[in-house]
């Protein structure tokens, strides 16, 4: 029989829910059947940290990577790509720019998402007086 996971966790004005459903219990699959991406619960920490790995990639999931942030004010992640990969964030708290180089500063904060396509040189940086919190998803293009 079936059954499925629901993880939730309702923190700075934001739900989080991760669901996928689970293949039913039995014998495992021969080595050579590529077996789909599981139900996994992830609970996300209470207090602050650097950083926490929500979704880590196969075989977890298709090709999805997850996190979660938390930037102190004034500090960066740092210039990096996404190459190959298509990126989303969703600040939950504080707010902060994504910067572009070469190009204009993009504000994001709490009630919005930012989407940067693949290749797209960039870097997060907290411009606020409280911790900037976001998830970032990022999912390799075909």
């Amino acid at each position: 029989m079936g059954r499925w996971i629901l993880a939730h966790r309702i923190g700075l004005a934001a739900a989080i829910v991760v669901c996928w459903w689970c293949a039913a219990s039995g014998p495992a699959a021969p080595a050579s059947r590529k077996v789909a991406p599981q139900v996994k619960v992830v609970t996300l920490p209470e207090s602050a940290q650097p950083f926490f790995p929500i979704l880590a990639g196969p075989p977890d999931t298709a090709s999805m990577e997850s996190g979660l942030v938390t930037l102190d004010p004034g500090k960066s992640v740092g210039v990096h790509s996404t190459k190959g990969y298509e990126e989303l964030l969703v600040p939950l708290a504080g707010e902060g720019e994504i910067r572009i180089p070469g190009k204009h500063a993009i504000p994001i904060k709490s009630g919005c998402a930012a989407y940067s396509p693949p290749g797209t040189e960039h870097d997060v940086v907290n411009t606020g007086k409280t911790a900037l919190t976001y998830i970032f998803v990022v999912a390799k293009v075909p």
